[in-house]
């Protein structure tokens, strides 16, 4: 409703994006459905539904992982084939995304809690970050027709996998989500460490425990093949990408120049975008010793690299990406403060409150170790690397690191959330007969009452922190649906 509305009364802005012409022409039961839907098909989502609609016709659309578009064309062609009398083919689609970028949201949040639990030991800190997820400052992202929501339910669940010791189901995941997002890619991180702490702890048992364990060189190999073909199967849809590419765009002329409406190769006359083998001349990147399509359009189209934004006319770029930035380097400040001797030794010691079987739980456990090093490299290279407005959605929908800071903080500084019945581990030395220090068990238990409510009903009441917290994610959540949806530059 929101979104309809902002459409009505903004005007879209004369972007110079990605905009193909609409094949057939629409009518009225498509019209309204752009009247009311079209926001979401803004930007990047162009590229989505014309992938989905028409394949890889332009080698630019080929920075866009193929899993999210055929998953709409299954929806379209599938679930709502019954609408095919009254909305065409790309309509089928938009609506596609919303439904399914509504389902994956749900998905998301509910394994975001799920991984919080396991990690985090604390049911109230999962349980806020759960809820603050739906009203992310990315949220635009995760309703438009963007793959992130459907990358965050990939990601999250199989990070939650990985964590309950289900390794060849989080390595699915993960390879699943590698066909959604190229940074997905990272996520074999995941794999190698689970796969590296656990050889490193069981040099570590005692000698007692070590004869019954399989020799040493058994161990390593069984570790290493593992991690291997695990590896292997993130980056396999991936490699599988790049090689389609290749032939496509590669290859001998098909004659595809005869099969492509009119229209749209003269998009791609005006524009000067290249289409698939055309007139059998190759892209330079055919002749590259790998030829990998995805680095070489975000270095020729996007002039994506190291330093390569850092100008002075990008400074309000800078500035939108700075609260997630600044979030992000607190969360890694507070953790490596924290925990100074567990970060050196990259988590692989033995600590002698795990041989003791009471971990620390909390924002500051030792298990939040990898998350935290995989959210600050996702944020150096964003910062330094990429179009750096992108940092918000970029973490928003890779990590969960920016909903469990949040939530510690708010946790830890807010005195309308230290009532009965909140756990809240890490203010208890200042404060704890206010406080409810939880075993590990309680993530099956606590109130019901919803605590991100009572902070938004009583804004006035709460301190500057949280109200800075609550500020960034609720402006975000807001400006993003006035402005991205109305093809103004948003993150």
């Amino acid at each position: 409703m929101e979104l309809a509305l902002f459409n009505l009364l903004l005007p879209d802005h004369a972007a110079d994006a990605f905009s193909p012409p609409r094949l057939p022409e629409p009518g009225l039961w498509d019209l309204l459905l752009e009247r009311l839907l079209g926001g979401l098909s803004r930007w990047d989502a162009e590229h989505f539904l014309f992938i989905a609609e028409r394949g890889y016709l332009y080698e630019h659309n080929c920075a866009f992982l193929p899993l999210y578009p055929l998953s709409l064309r299954a929806v379209a062609e599938g679930t709502l084939w019954p609408l095919q009398p009254l909305l065409r083919l790309r309509s089928r689609l938009l609506l596609s995304a919303v439904l399914l970028n509504s389902l994956f949201s749900i998905l998301a949040a509910a394994a975001l809690y799920k991984l919080g639990c396991v990690v985090l030991q604390r049911r109230g800190v999962a349980f806020l970050a759960a809820l603050l997820f739906p009203v992310s400052p990315a949220n635009v992202f995760m309703a438009a027709a963007y793959s992130e929501s459907m990358f965050a339910f990939l990601a999250f669940t199989a990070m939650w996998q990985l964590e309950k010791g289900q390794s060849w189901l989080g390595g699915l995941l993960f390879s699943l989500a590698s066909g959604v997002r190229a940074n997905g890619l990272v996520n074999a991180g995941f794999v190698l460490y689970a796969r590296g702490k656990c050889f490193a702890l069981q040099l570590q048992v005692g000698s007692g425990s070590l004869r019954k364990l399989p020799p040493l060189w058994k161990q390593l190999l069984s570790m290493t093949s593992s991690a291997v073909l695990m590896c292997a199967g993130i980056f396999l849809p991936f490699a599988l990408f790049q090689y389609y590419a290749y032939v496509r765009f590669c290859g001998p002329g098909t004659g595809l120049e005869q099969t492509v409406p009119r229209p749209l190769l003269q998009l791609a006359l005006d524009k000067g975008y290249r289409l698939a083998a055309r007139n059998g001349v190759k892209p330079p990147w055919c002749s590259w010793r790998f030829p990998v399509v995805y680095s070489y359009i975000q270095d020729a189209y996007w002039n994506v690299g190291f330093l390569r934004y850092f100008e002075l006319r990008q400074t309000p770029n800078f500035l939108l990406a700075l609260p997630v930035t600044l979030l992000g380097s607190w969360a890694a400040w507070t953790y490596l403060i924290a925990n100074p001797r567990h970060c050196l030794t990259l988590g692989l010691e033995r600590r002698k409150s795990e041989e003791e079987g009471k971990p620390r739980a909390g924002f500051c456990c030792p298990a939040v170790f990898v998350y935290v090093v995989h959210a600050t490299v996702s944020l150096a290279v964003g910062f330094f690397c990429m179009h750096v407005q992108v940092l918000t959605r970029f973490l928003g929908s890779c990590s969960p690191i920016l909903y469990w800071f949040s939530a510690h903080l708010l946790q830890e500084y807010e005195p309308l959330l230290w009532s009965e019945g909140t756990d809240n581990q890490t203010a208890a030395p200042r404060s704890e007969k206010s406080l409810v220090d939880k075993s590990p068990g309680s993530c099956r238990k606590g109130t019901s009452e919803n605590p991100l409510v009572r902070l938004l009903m009583n804004f006035r009441l709460i301190t500057p922190l949280s109200k800075c917290i609550l500020g960034f994610f609720l402006s975000y959540w807001l400006l993003g649906l006035i402005l991205h949806c109305n093809f103004l530059p948003w993150t």
